[in-house]
């Protein structure tokens, strides 16, 4: 009897532990969220959002383009690589323990572990010197590429984990290649981690300031195409607040960040509304 009350005072301080900390997370992110919303003081408005002078629409537009031109690079890399690594090498006897595989994730690892300003001063001088890119939206798009790149290939790498093996057996009962199994029956499976991979990376593009700075550049102006300079929403708001002498500077940053949020919660509500219907669509096959 005084065992079983133990453990039901210890589920409560743990229950009543976690429901705290889930609070303070809630209470950390409303008060950021309204806090932001409340310093804008009124300059977020239609003509803030759309005019190409006295608004931010150049700055929206570019980064729309630098995260649409990364994601297109870097998740085809990443998907290959991840099918790689659990498909092919996870069930190899070859490849499974071999030099070249320790050598690749200890290559990932690392990417992961560079600093941002690193991969902006690599940028700068690959992409925007040596292939004469010039400080532009594609070599910008580049250099984040290669950054989210094991942001991708882990956490779609986890998703494939995640299919049960009989998924993967039953498939090949019935005749079909590995090639045919991997891109019908594993994939579909596997297309909420892989939503989720590419909702990070773009969080982490949208993020990013650093090595935009030194390959996209600072010009304010609205690209016709990838391969002109802009300017950034990250970009925009440091440059606000760097340079701010009057008083309206920091009520035209705070709008900009306002208009920051409400892109990451539109891509993520958007994303989290698609991984839902694949789900259900799954569930009812």
């Amino acid at each position: 009897m005084k065992q079983l009350l133990k453990r039901k005072i210890m589920d409560g301080l743990i229950y009543g532990v976690m429901a705290a900390a889930m609070s303070g997370v809630i209470i950390a992110l409303l008060f950021v969220l309204v806090y932001i919303f409340k310093s804008q003081a009124g300059f977020l408005n239609w003509s803030f959002l759309t005019d190409a002078h006295t608004g931010i629409l150049p700055m929206i537009v570019t980064t729309l383009y630098v995260v649409l031109v990364s994601i297109a690079v870097a998740l085809p890399v990443g998907l290959a690589t991840a099918i790689f690594l659990n498909e092919y090498c996870a069930s190899s006897q070859r490849f499974g323990n071999s030099s070249f595989i320790r050598i690749l994730r200890l290559a990932i690892e690392t990417l992961a572990g560079i600093p941002s300003i690193i991969y902006g001063l690599f940028g700068l001088l690959m992409f925007c010197r040596m292939l004469n890119f010039g400080q532009s939206i594609i070599a910008g798009a580049f250099t984040l590429s290669i950054m989210i790149l094991p942001v991708i290939i882990r956490t779609t790498e986890e998703s494939l984990k995640a299919i049960p093996d009989s998924f993967r057996e039953g498939s090949l009962a019935l005749g079909a290649t590995k090639f045919q199994t991997i891109i019908n029956v594993v994939l579909p499976s596997a297309l909420p981690g892989i939503l989720t991979s590419v909702i990070l990376a773009i969080g982490r593009v949208v993020g990013e300031s650093a090595p935009v700075l030194l390959t996209v550049g600072l010009t304010k102006n609205m690209p016709r195409t990838i391969f002109e300079s802009g300017r950034t929403l990250t970009i925009h708001l440091y440059y606000l607040t760097n340079e701010a002498v009057r008083p309206e500077d920091f009520g035209i940053a705070f709008a900009t960040a306002s208009v920051l949020v409400i892109l990451v919660v539109a891509i993520n509500s958007a994303t989290k509304i698609l991984t839902a219907s694949f789900r259900k669509k799954l569930g009812d096959i």
